[in-house]
C-alpha cells in the first residue's frame, strides 16, 4: 500500500531533530510518501549543521503567512465541507484551557490547522504525523477534523506529558488514529491520561539510530580525563548540576576537561557560571556539530554525562553507547529502559550533585568498568534501539492502522 502522509512539527528541523529525519528518512525508503510540514521555521540558535540546513530545504512552512492565503484556504474548506468546518470549529473552542489568552492560541492553532488540511488536500496527502504534540498536536487534530484527514502522534518525554491537562492529553490520544510511545513510561502516562479502550492504540517505537553507527567499542585504558556532554542548552536538560560536578572534579583533578557540544537558550547562564568558578580554561563550548563531526567528540570521550529533568530516551546517549562510551544519566522517565545500572552505564539521582560527582569519578576512575559498559552498552543499542528495526516496526503500525 502506497501511504502519502505528512509529517508535522511545531518548529522542524532544529538541530537536535536529527530522531525525526532519520525516520522520515527511512519511511521513505520503506516505501512512503512524506512531506515534511512545520508551524513555523527554527529559530537562528537551531540552524544546526549542513544536514538540517538541507532539510529545511524540502520542508513546507505554514508561517509567516498573509491573512489573504489564510481565507483563502478556509474559504474553500467552508466550501466544500462546512458541517466539518463548523464541527472542527466547535471541537477548538471545545478543547481549549480557559481564559482569553487561551482562546486566542486556539484560534491561531485553528488558523493553522486550515493551511495544513487545504496543503494536504492538495498534495493529495490523508494522514497526519505529528511528533512531541503539545501546541502542534492541536494544529495535527483540527487540520484531520476540518480536512476529513486521520492523524497520530508520537509522545516523548517532557513537554506534552508535563501538563497533560493543559495540552488535553485524553482528546488527543482518544481522537488519534494510533499512539507511538517512544518508551514504556510514555506509553503508561498515555494509559493514565486516556480510556483503557484506546489503550490497544498506543504501541512503543523507540527512538534508534542507524545500525552502522554502533562500531566495534573502543578500547579505554588509565584514568579518563575527558568529560562530554551532547544536546541542547535548555534549563530541562540541568546543565548547572553538571557544572557543579564539573567544579568538584576538576578540583580533584587539574587535567580534566569537559566538552559541551550544542547550543541554546541557556548559555550565556552557563558561561556566567562557568566564569564565577573560574572554570574556562577547563570547559569548551563547541556548538552544533554535524554527526560526522560528532564521532570524532566520541571517539575521545572517557565518560558521556547527561543530568536532565526530564527526558524520554535520549538518542544521543544511544549514540554514545553505540560508539563505547560509557554513559552516565540521570534515573528518570524512559532512560532506565536503556542504562541498566552497573550493567552499561550507571544512574545518577536527579539533581544530587554528589552523587553524579561519585559516579563521574567511579567511571574516570576504572578503565576496566569503562571497558565492560562500552561492550554492553552497544549490544542493547543493536538490539533494543536499532533505527533500521524500530522504523520497520512504525512502518508496519502506519500500514496496518492506515489499511482499516
Amino acid at each position: 500500500m502506497k501511504v502519502r502522509l505528512a509529517y508535522l512539527c511545531g518548529e522542524y528541523p532544529r538541530a537536535t531533530d536529527t530522531f525525526i529525519q532519520r525516520e522520515v528518512k527511512s519511511l521513505r525508503k520503506a516505501g512512503f510518501h512524506v512531506e515534511t510540514i512545520s508551524v513555523r521555521r527554527p529559530s537562528q540558535l537551531e540552524q544546526g549543521t549542513e544536514e538540517q540546513r538541507q532539510e529545511r530545504q524540502g520542508t513546507h512552512y505554514l508561517l509567516p503567512c498573509s491573512p489573504w492565503r489564510a481565507l483563502s484556504d478556509h474559504l474553500s474548506i467552508i466550501l466544500h465541507t462546512p458541517g466539518r468546518y463548523l464541527h472542527g470549529l466547535w471541537l477548538a473552542l471545545r478543547v481549549r484551557s480557559p481564559g482569553i489568552r487561551s482562546l486566542i492560541y486556539q484560534l491561531f492553532y485553528f488558523t493553522e490547522a486550515g493551511l495544513v488540511a487545504s496543503r494536504m488536500k492538495k498534495q493529495g496527502l490523508s494522514h497526519i504525523h505529528n511528533h512531541a504534540p503539545n501546541a502542534s498536536g492541536y494544529v495535527a487534530m483540527l487540520a484531520a477534523e476540518i480536512g476529513d484527514l486521520t492523524y497520530s502522534m508520537t509522545l516523548h518525554g517532557f513537554g506534552i506529558l508535563s501538563e497533560p491537562r493543559r495540552w488535553r492529553l485524553k482528546e488527543k490520544i482518544e481522537r488519534s488514529l494510533f499512539t507511538i510511545c517512544v518508551s514504556h513510561h510514555a506509553r503508561s502516562q498515555a494509559m493514565l491520561w486516556s480510556d483503557r479502550v484506546c489503550w490497544h492504540r498506543l504501541h512503543i517505537v523507540h527512538c534508534g539510530i542507524e545500525p552502522k553507527l554502533a562500531i566495534a567499542p573502543r578500547s579505554h585504558t588509565g584514568k579518563g580525563l575527558n568529560i562530554l556532554f551532547v544536546g541542547r542548552f535548555d534549563h530541562v536538560k540541568g546543565l548547572p548540576i553538571l557544572l557543579d560536578a564539573f567544579a568538584i572534579l576538576a578540583d580533584r583533578n587539574k587535567n580534566l576537561h569537559l566538552n559541551l557540544v550544542g547550543d541554546g537558550p541557556e548559555r550565556p547562564a552557563l558561561e556566567a557560571i562557568i566564569q564565577a568558578k573560574n572554570l574556562p580554561e577547563r570547559v569548551t563550548f563547541h556548538g552544533y556539530r554535524s554527526q560526522a563531526e560528532l564521532h570524532d567528540f566520541y571517539a575521545e570521550a572517557d565518560v558521556f554525562v547527561m543530568t536532565s529533568f526530564a527526558e524520554g530516551i535520549p538518542v544521543v546517549l544511544m549514540e554514545a553507547m553505540a560508539f563505547g562510551v560509557p554513559v552516565v544519566a540521570p534515573r528518570i522517565t524512559g532512560i532506565p529502559e536503556l542504562v541498566t545500572d552497573g550493567v552499561n552505564g550507571l544512574l545518577t539521582t536527579p539533581g544530587d550533585v554528589n552523587c553524579l560527582v561519585a559516579r563521574i569519578e567511579s567511571i574516570l576512575n576504572d578503565a576496566e568498568q569503562r571497558n565492560r559498559f562500552a561492550v554492553e552498552g552497544r549490544k542493547i543499542v543493536k538490539k533494543e534501539f536499532n533505527l533500521k528495526i524500530e522504523t520497520t516496526r512504525l512502518t508496519t503500525i502506519m500500514q496496518d492502522h492506515l489499511a482499516k
